[in-house]
């Protein structure tokens, strides 16, 4: 069995009134989030990060889900932190930043959102015809693995389905098409070495946000799955510390 398919969703009870949604990235797993996720619970957040459709099984499977069914399965973890928390925020890493932008567009409860390494254009110029490549080529190597500090390891697909990129691209036409929809504070985390996903992704989320509040953080010394790698503390003590000052500044 690989390892994958021996991960569980994460959920921590918090002691403060915020709650975190975490939105795990493509062909990953809820591991990749779970040094982020301890990091929120040892600061007294609510965390759900839901295993989102498609993963933790075997790569073929992401081949036959639609994005909406990641939206829903995440937005009945959001529903899960109303029941704890009464301020909610999420972050997400690549496609879980993709997902968090999105929530953050569509979903009020999003009060302020930080997205590692988030993905709109995949890096690929053959990625806008996945929809029909599927038939022809299932499947190509995996995407997953990009880390800096090699005592780290993601558990994720060893293979990158093609129908899942087709779904992810979808998404990320409807998020790039709605940026000035985002208004709430957001922190934007971009790995200046990321194999995977180029740096126009966050150039453009920074200068396309409508948010009030924004902050584009350059990472020196990770790769693409950062919340894995040497920056994971850096990113978790700002995330943390954002999502803190937002919540005093709104109750105020």
């Amino acid at each position: 069995m690989e390892l994958y398919q021996n991960v569980k969703p994460i959920s921590h009870t918090g002691k403060s009134d915020i709650g975190v949604l975490i939105s795990h990235g493509f062909t990953s797993t809820p591991q990749s989030q779970d040094y982020m996720a301890k990091r929120f619970a040892d600061a007294g957040f609510h965390v759900e990060c839901p295993i989102l459709p498609g993963h933790c099984t075997k790569w073929q499977d992401l081949n036959k889900v639609s994005y909406t069914q990641w939206i829903d399965t995440l937005y009945n973890s959001l529903d899960a932190l109303r029941q704890r928390a009464s301020f909610i925020v999420m972050e997400g890493l690549s496609m879980g930043g993709t997902l968090t932008l999105y929530f953050a567009q569509n979903y009020p409860d999003i009060k302020a959102a930080a997205v590692v390494n988030h993905a709109l254009w995949l890096g690929s110029p053959l990625i806008p015809l996945s929809p029909a490549l599927k038939y022809i080529m299932p499947s190509t190597p995996a995407i997953a693995g990009d880390i800096k500090d090699p005592s780290a390891r993601e558990y994720a697909y060893t293979r990158t389905p093609i129908g899942g990129v087709a779904q992810l691209w979808k998404l990320a036409k409807k998020v790039i098409r709605d940026h000035d929809k985002i208004k709430v504070p957001l922190m934007i985390f971009k790995s200046e070495d990321d194999h995977v996903l180029p740096r126009k992704n966050a150039e453009f989320t920074y200068q396309n946000a409508a948010s009030g509040v924004k902050e584009l953080i350059w990472l020196k010394n990770s790769f693409h799955v950062a919340t894995l790698d040497y920056d994971k503390d850096f990113i978790a003590d700002k995330t943390i510390e954002f999502f803190r000052n937002i919540r005093e500044k709104v109750g105020k």
